[in-house]
């Protein structure tokens, strides 16, 4: 009986309907859920700081002693590898000077690829990444993910995530006050009061103050995983709907693309390819010279040299000059010669893409850096409390 009357309370005198039915279903749809989500919020809050735990982890290669003169001379970098016998296929050079380059070559007479650490003062390659994180990393996002449960994980996982925005919408209704006092009562704690009055109360605040970012990471977390979801954004944002290929391919592979266009790109790349399949590539400073003209502002910069399948160099820049400081990817192309053959900001691209572009950084906080990936931890962990401190209210009751 005491759990029949925990799972259906009475209607309260002064109640309307509407609240009494979303206070069952916040019971209902949390008890459901409070494991998964709890599991889910956990790994994310984790898994957020992939890349800064694997910095700490490579740190005596990803951080570097800073000369007084910390300017980087491509040429002379070049020249060492040349030297070597080495050739580069793609250097990233990071916008801040403590952190060394990451460039991928290959040896003399060989296809392989290396990817190492280098410092661009000394002269000194550093090593390899060590990779010992990548497997409990990839256990972490797996969890996150599928819960380990093979075929049908992914699915819980996405309707737990359902019913957290259900509880998140359905949650601020019952949040929402009468009189000004009860909006006082349901913005603040009493830390004097007794443990489960102290429980409420942080369920109730904290589920108010965390609401619009749990609800927008849930919500990229969908479009993430659903291909209908991904529809509701893109369309939402002026764009075309996406053509779904199959839970087995990622989102990437899933967005719409104007045949026409992507055709006459494909034919004028092959135009490029064989006229200029004889021409020895400029250098690696030349373009980067190139590129800095064209985008001026100091940013972190990876170049990519031209291949068997591609004859461009390819740019990217993360341009972090925005009022919020987002890193959001400035694109260049230039042929073997050094033309400009294509050149895409991202403030250009129509609102759809620019949200398609960004949406796993704008879901895992990486998009401002640490800053964002520590505020997204800290909200995390409060959705991590909140099926805890929700199941610790219903407990209550049976008592």
């Amino acid at each position: 009986m005491k759990i029949k009357k925990a799972l259906l309370r009475k209607k309260r005198k002064k109640e309307s309907w509407f609240k009494y039915g979303m206070a069952i279903l916040h019971l209902w749809l949390g008890l459901l859920s409070s494991i998964v989500v709890l599991i889910v919020c956990l790994t994310g809050s984790i898994y957020a700081f992939k890349n800064q735990i694997n910095d700490f982890y490579n740190r005596e290669k990803v951080f570097v002693t800073t000369p007084k003169n910390d300017s980087i001379n491509i040429a002379a970098i070049e020249h060492f590898f040349k030297k070597e016998g080495n050739t580069i296929k793609t250097i990233v050079i990071p916008e801040s000077s403590n952190r060394s380059l990451s460039i991928s070559y290959s040896e003399e007479n060989s296809s392989f690829i290396k990817t190492q650490y280098f410092n661009p003062y000394t002269f000194d390659l550093l090593g390899y990444n060590n990779n010992r994180l990548d497997d409990f990393f990839k256990l972490i996002l797996d969890i996150h993910k599928t819960l380990l449960i093979p075929n049908i994980g992914k699915q819980i996982v996405g309707i737990s995530t359902i019913i957290f925005c259900l509880l998140l919408l359905s949650g601020i209704i019952l949040w929402l006050p009468k009189t000004f006092r009860d909006l006082k009562n349901g913005l603040t704690i009493k830390w004097k009061a007794k443990f489960y009055r102290i429980n409420y109360d942080l369920h109730k605040t904290f589920g108010f103050y965390s609401f619009i970012v749990l609800l927008f990471i849930a919500l990229t977390g969908l479009y993430i995983t659903y291909p209908w979801m991904k529809n509701v954004f893109i369309v939402s944002l002026g764009g075309n709907p996406v053509l779904s290929k199959g839970d087995a391919l990622e989102e990437n592979d899933e967005l719409s693309v104007d045949f026409n266009d992507m055709l006459a790109k494909m034919m004028i790349k092959e135009d490029d390819k064989k006229s200029l399949e004889n021409v020895k590539p400029i250098s690696f400073d030349s373009i980067y010279k190139l590129a800095n003209k064209k985008l001026s502002y100091k940013a972190t910069t990876s170049i990519v040299a031209p291949n068997k399948e591609d004859s461009e160099f390819r740019i990217t820049k993360i341009n972090t000059q925005n009022w919020l400081g987002a890193m959001l990817p400035d694109e260049l192309s230039f042929d073997k010669k050094g033309n400009l053959k294509h050149m895409q900001k991202f403030s250009d691209k129509p609102l759809h893409k620019q949200f398609i572009e960004i949406s796993k950084p704008l879901h895992t906080g990486e998009i401002l850096g640490w800053k964002s990936v520590l505020f997204y931890f800290l909200f995390t962990l409060i959705g991590c409390s909140l099926p805890i401190t929700g199941f610790i209210i219903w407990w209550k009751k049976l008592k």
